[in-house]
């Protein structure tokens, strides 16, 4: 953004009203939690799901993978719009078709027609992450940009870990109708946003371009992950994705180098670093989310009691902000990271074991570390990629870094949607152990940076 919108206090805003710091950051982190309760929410219902359309378990899970893509492609993209023409639009848009896409989605009548509106409501809820991010880091400086954003990530986790629990109760209600329409609520959050999030954009024009090629990739990994599990044409399909779509990008950058994923961004080691190590924290996140209330349905557990397991973790989340204000404070933001890796790997391995065990508390202690872990993970993620790049570029810094962070959900859900089917939910748990593993020897061994 620029410099107008990245002072350190709220009297410099723009606008008629000057938010409530604490009040703004809530209802963006309630915003980011229904667009987690998309998939959190959701997952319960799948079982109901895939019977009343008449499809398989793996066949349901694409209405999980399909908003994570969606959800991660147009995440950069909505960045750069920010960066353009100010927050307050394509944040007020994306709102409205993440409520408008729940919508179409509980009306399907068919597989097809709730993947396609899924998509919409992925691309919509896009514009949450990264420009709640944008927001308040624009609004702060130090100490307290990290408490707000901790605020942000705790209140989004405790509302994602709380979606299984509300899914039952509305999918007990309603059928997964009712559970698929959620956020819809989050129109009414519209009318604050559009007084409280005016911050000026620079005019520059967005690259669609980039970002259909983005989008080529990044699905083209998520169906080859799948395949196993949906077949020959899944996997031949995301090759050539792959095939195409890697290239075109890395051609495109070098062409382009200011536009979709900015050279100067994706070249920065500490933003690569730190969104690359915390990619592993939603790809765990989204695969528990997605695999213990299908383990559980197996055993014969309802939608609601599978959400009563998962309270605890809400209930942690509600501390998380104030441990992520102290870690930033006290470690710096690649520390936090570090320790949210830990975490991570050892959430998928007490999930694993729970599963093997067919303990439900085991399963929620590990749902309860990896809520930790993300709500300290993704605000120390913002806090080093917003502090590596100069002002105008934090906004397109923030939506590169959550493309990676996101990319990482996609990556998660398919991986339980592709290798669950075949080997088991705790196999596909220990598949994805390689992740964070990865990325605490990449943020162990990376240049340290005095800014992180």
């Amino acid at each position: 953004m620029t410099q107008q919108g990245t002072s350190t206090g709220p009297s410099s805003t723009t606008g008629p009203t000057p938010p409530r710091p604490g009040l703004l950051a809530v209802v963006l982190g309630l915003l980011f939690g229904l667009a987690g309760t998309s998939t959190s929410g959701v997952t319960v219902a799948l079982p109901q799901l895939a019977g009343e359309l008449e499809i398989s378990t793996a066949s349901a899970t694409w209405v999980i993978s399909a908003y994570a893509v969606a959800l991660a492609v147009a995440t950069p993209l909505h960045g750069r719009l920010g960066d353009a023409v100010g927050i307050r639009a394509p944040l007020c848009a994306g709102v409205v078709l993440l409520a408008l896409g729940a919508l179409a989605s509980a009306a399907a009548p068919n597989l097809p027609t709730l993947l396609v509106a899924r998509v919409a409501q992925g691309l919509g809820a896009a514009a949450v992450p990264v420009l709640a991010a944008a927001l308040l880091s624009s609004r702060f400086s130090g100490p307290g940009r990290g408490a707000a954003l901790g605020r942000l990530a705790g209140m989004s986790a405790v509302l994602s870990a709380l979606g299984p629990l509300i899914g039952g109760a509305l999918e007990a209600l309603g059928g997964w109708r009712a559970a698929v329409a959620l956020p819809a609520i989050g129109l009414l959050a519209v009318p604050y946003l559009w007084k409280r999030s005016v911050v000026p954009g620079d005019g520059d024009r967005l690259d669609v371009t980039g970002a259909l090629l983005v989008a080529v990739a990044a699905s083209g990994l998520v169906l080859a992950i799948q395949s196993s599990a949906t077949g020959v044409a899944a996997a031949v399909t995301g090759a050539v994705l792959i095939a195409v779509g890697v290239p075109a990008v890395t051609l495109w950058v070098r062409a382009r180098p200011d536009r979709f994923l900015p050279r100067s961004i994706v070249g920065n080691s500490t933003v690569v670093r730190s969104s690359l190590g915390a990619a592993a924290i939603p790809a765990s996140w989204f695969a528990l989310l997605l695999g213990i209330p299908l383990a559980l349905a197996e055993r014969g557990w309802t939608p609601l009691t599978t959400g009563l397991v998962l309270v605890p973790a809400a209930a942690l989340g509600l501390v998380s902000p104030r441990l992520a204000s102290v870690l930033l404070a006290r470690i710096g933001a690649r520390r936090t990271l570090l320790v949210a890796s830990v975490t991570t790997t050892t959430g998928l391995l007490v999930a694993a074991a729970g599963i093997a065990w067919g303990s439900a508390w085991v399963l929620a202690v590990a749902v309860m570390l990896v809520t930790v872990a993300f709500a300290t993970g993704q605000p120390a993620m913002i806090a080093a990629v917003g502090g590596a790049v100069a002002p105008e570029q934090r906004s397109g810094a923030i939506g590169v870094a959550t493309l990676a962070f996101l990319t990482g959900a996609g990556i998660g859900a398919a991986v339980i949607g592709g290798l669950a089917t075949v080997y088991g939910i705790a196999a596909a748990l220990l598949v994805l152990l390689v992740l964070p593993v990865a990325g605490f020897v990449l943020l162990l061994t990376g240049r340290r940076d005095p800014a992180v």
